[in-house]
């Protein structure tokens, strides 16, 4: 009998992991449990993957807005500073401004837009046409902003976000002052000293700012890049894929992730014979079409992985040799021929009519995000079977 399924993810229920927990043991563990208990085998290139949230709880990578301050203060001086291009969110960047304002005496905020970097809106496109506004060009003071817009407020959360940050300022005692420009360099009207907020534009913020004549230009990768007063601290990314924990304090993005991939890999091998995937995930790269958000607010959408995932996916576009080179043909002849196809095909598809190219992990991280979700699910672990089969493949 010919095999039906393809593709399958499933989310894997663990415990709650606290802080000092054995990651490597609870992944593996909880794998090995629900293969037993659900009757799954495991297969050569099967996927195991956590979230980030987990890793990082496990090793209790948290700072709280004392941390951040201090260090803000010791790399900016404590006096003014521009905050530019932050995205709009409570969950992901509300208590890190309130560590920058506790560690400043004025903090003037640049807002991009209509939106931030991931796609939250402050307006629409349609209100900066109808009020004749140029994004690229115009930059506006908070009195002219409320003037064109009023109190505008986000679509999902109902959050007046330009009040909402002008007050988490106010509340730690700096003075507040917003602005809105999409040109990095317009913040030098304001101040010298820059702290850019942006997450996948950062490199190019940095240095147009450098370029224009900043004096002190950090971004949040370089904010608690090491420990400050025996907090946590990410030395690649910074407060960059950091989450709220509390009021006041963070969990931020997991740091030496690939021994714990590699471990987890290598205690499946040994439980199983099989060869598995593992990798660490965040947030997909995919776009919500109705909110337009982005959901890629990670630095990256894996911190580490293993080699099998290495790459891009190297596949053959079904529906256009049906449409094509098998026109003519239908039923079992046309089946056989595309199998011919995808069996003959090189391993390097570059250049005929594939898929998207997109890294392999990216594509696999934003289905693990989609699977396991955000919420009360309970299932931080993910495995995946199937991923790297193809129409041809009929064993189980």
């Amino acid at each position: 009998m010919s095999r039906l399924f393809g593709t399958v993810s499933r989310g894997v229920r663990a415990p709650i992991i606290k802080s000092g927990d054995d990651i490597v043991k609870v992944v593996t563990d909880s794998v090995l449990l629900a293969s037993k208990e659900e009757g799954v085998k495991f297969h050569n290139k099967d996927v195991v993957a956590m979230t980030e949230a987990i890793v990082a709880r496990a090793q209790g990578n948290y700072a709280s807005i004392d941390h951040i301050a201090l260090d803000v203060k010791n790399k900016l001086g404590g006096q003014d500073v521009g905050v530019i291009f932050p995205i709009l969110s409570r969950n992901r960047f509300s208590v890190c401004l309130k560590g920058i304002a506790k560690g400043a005496k004025k903090v003037i905020v640049m807002l991009s837009y209509p939106s931030d970097e991931v796609g939250n809106h402050l307006i629409s496109l349609d209100d900066l046409d109808a009020k004749g506004v140029n994004p690229y060009t115009d930059v506006l003071t908070e009195s002219e902003y409320r003037k064109l817009f009023g109190n505008a407020k986000h679509t999902f959360t109902g959050i007046d976000y330009v009040e909402y940050y002008k007050s988490l300022i106010e509340e730690q005692g700096a003075t507040a002052e917003i602005i809105f420009a999409n040109n990095p360099k317009a913040i030098l009207n304001y101040t010298k000293n820059v702290l850019c907020c942006d997450i996948h534009t950062r490199f190019r913020t940095k240095r147009l700012l450098r370029d224009g004549g900043a004096q002190k230009v950090f971004g949040l990768d370089d904010i608690l890049n090491q420990p400050v007063n025996g907090s946590g601290y990410n030395p690649e990314y910074g407060l960059l894929g950091s989450n709220k924990s509390t009021e006041d304090s963070i969990k931020l993005f997991p740091r030496d992730c690939q021994p714990i991939v590699d471990a987890i890999a290598k205690n499946l091998f040994e439980a199983t014979g099989k060869k598995v995937e593992v990798m660490v995930y965040g947030d997909g790269a995919f776009k919500d079409p109705v909110g337009k958000i982005w959901e890629l607010a990670d630095p990256v959408v894996s911190p580490a992985y293993t080699d099998g995932l290495e790459g891009t996916p190297n596949e053959l576009k079904l529906k256009y040799l049906a449409d094509n080179d098998f026109k003519d043909l239908k039923g079992e002849e046309l089946k056989q021929a595309i199998k011919q196809k995808i069996m003959q095909k090189d391993s390097n598809t570059v250049g005929q009519m594939g898929t998207t190219p997109r890294r392999l992990t990216d594509l696999i991280g934003s289905l693990c995000d989609l699977t396991s979700g955000s919420g009360d699910k309970g299932t931080p672990i993910i495995w995946i079977q199937g991923y790297f089969d193809n129409y041809t493949t009929e064993e189980e």
